[in-house]
């Protein structure tokens, strides 16, 4: 008997952004979206209700260069999106510092298609 690897649907609850509030039910590139948006919005180990692999690591970037953190900003997007099956991979990396905030632009590569992504790290 041969056991075969299934793919299972990413059909999740929509979440409207304008209200924070679920909006029915989504699946492909809006389920993967939203996904990507909560991963990089948790601080990875800080809440208990996530697992380990869930989120997104700030904690040793404010107060540094922002070259440094511009640069550790993308090992961690792709360390955070890696966990998930339905991340490609992460492109065109660009980001901009106004005032005392760093703000990265990213492209995500999904099977569904590409999806944008946004992250700001405090500076100080």
């Amino acid at each position: 008997m041969k056991i075969q690897e299934e793919n299972q649907p990413s059909l999740t609850w929509k979440i409207n952004p304008e209200t924070n509030q679920l909006d029915g039910k989504t699946d492909g590139l809006t389920a993967v979206s939203q996904s990507v948006e909560a991963m990089l919005s948790v601080e990875r180990f800080f809440w208990q209700i996530f697992t380990p692999a869930f989120g997104f690591e700030t904690s040793g970037l404010i107060g540094q260069d922002s070259g440094y953190v511009a640069s550790e900003l993308q090992r961690r997007i792709e360390d955070a999106l890696s966990v998930d099956d339905r991340v490609i991979g992460v492109e065109s990396f660009s980001y901009t510092v106004s005032e005392e905030v760093l703000t990265a632009n990213v492209i995500v590569s999904t099977v569904y298609g590409n999806t944008q992504a946004q992250v700001e790290v405090n500076l100080q």
